[in-house]
């Protein structure tokens, strides 16, 4: 079975969350079929899509990701169940490890045994959401008798965010599908196959976020493009992800000069083909066009993250000019 696309967009859109409704309706009026949230140092990744599913119920609603670390697992449990029940059918919960920054730094939790507790976390929602009592001793934690209160009338699709092989046959072993995330469309057609071939088939899921920049003001793009791919490229899940894709000779100087402390020299030692790979960039016909390689080469699902790169860039303008009625 092969799924259809979905075009999707990263959610929350600038400006407050109250003001959102009408831009979420205009969203799907473009096309747009799917919502996706991220949870870092902004809102957390669940009022925007509960705001959501009340506002706009033509709009599928994912997470992309809720880190497994950062909820206890009841807690994690009645969320996923109660945005469920909110949008029946309509909503997806992603999960990941995160990264040692998110985790550790900021909520003060080890980052211990990633592999481990993203597959303990599937598997407890998937005991928890079957209404029966939970009593269990997971790998990396333990769960004595909860059961969950909220039955949402259809469960919710589970997906794992996944770098390199191991999570990328989790979740496609034991999950819905797997969420990819600062990759090109040609690395796309690494780590698709890894998953499907673990579910055995051709119908698991790939959401994958896509960062943009509709702009053909390329230096500055290209500019302001090496701040972020420097800010995640060098976190220790990023830098391996990017080392097994076979990126170690043009990131290997970047990486150096990091550790050293020179962070200006980092910048300049990314390569512009690298920026090239990983942001899409240029005219919005340009944009359009490279966005569908990464569906040609196996995505199912896109979140469009539109990066203000371009002090120029009207960020409507822009998911107006990405949007599927745009083509």
């Amino acid at each position: 079975m092969t799924l259809p696309n979905r075009p999707g967009m990263t959610v929350p859109l600038p400006g407050p969350l109250h003001a959102q409704r009408d831009k979420l309706v205009e969203l799907a009026d473009m096309g747009y079929t799917d919502i996706w949230s991220a949870e870092s140092d902004g809102a957390d990744a669940f009022t925007p899509l509960a705001m959501a599913a009340a506002w706009e119920p033509r709009l599928r609603l994912g997470t992309a990701i809720v880190p497994a670390y950062t909820r206890a697992p009841a807690c994690m449990a009645q969320s996923v169940a109660s945005m469920a029940d909110a949008a029946p059918g309509r909503f997806a919960i992603g999960i990941g490890s995160s990264s040692n920054v998110i985790v550790e730094r900021w909520n003060g939790v080890p980052f211990e045994e990633p592999y481990k507790k993203v597959r303990d976390v599937v598997r407890f929602l998937k005991d928890a959401l079957s209404g029966e009592k939970v009593k269990h001793a997971y790998d990396t934690f333990e769960v004595n008798g909860f059961r969950l209160g909220v039955r949402p009338e259809q469960p919710p699709q589970i997906l794992v965010a996944a770098l390199r092989e191991g999570m990328l046959r989790l979740a496609g072993r034991e999950a819905d599908g797997a969420i990819i995330n600062w990759l090109s469309p040609t690395d796309v057609a690494t780590v698709a196959p890894i998953v499907q071939a673990a579910g055995g088939g051709d119908d698991k899921e790939i959401v994958a976020r896509i960062f943009c920049c509709p702009s053909d003001n390329t230096e500055v793009v290209r500019g302001a493009a090496k701040f972020a791919i420097a800010a995640y490229l060098n976190v220790p899940v990023y830098a391996e992800f990017h080392r097994w894709l076979g990126r170690s000779e043009q990131l290997q100087g970047m990486w150096d000069a990091w550790g050293a402390g020179d962070r200006k020299a980092a910048l300049a030692e990314i390569p512009d083909e690298v920026v090239d790979e990983l942001v899409v960039h240029g005219t919005p016909e340009q944009c359009r066009a490279r966005i569908q390689e990464y569906f040609d080469n196996g995505v199912t699902t896109s979140t469009l993250a539109i990066l203000p790169l371009d002090p120029d860039l009207d960020f409507w303008q822009g998911v107006r000019d990405l949007s599927p009625t745009a083509r």
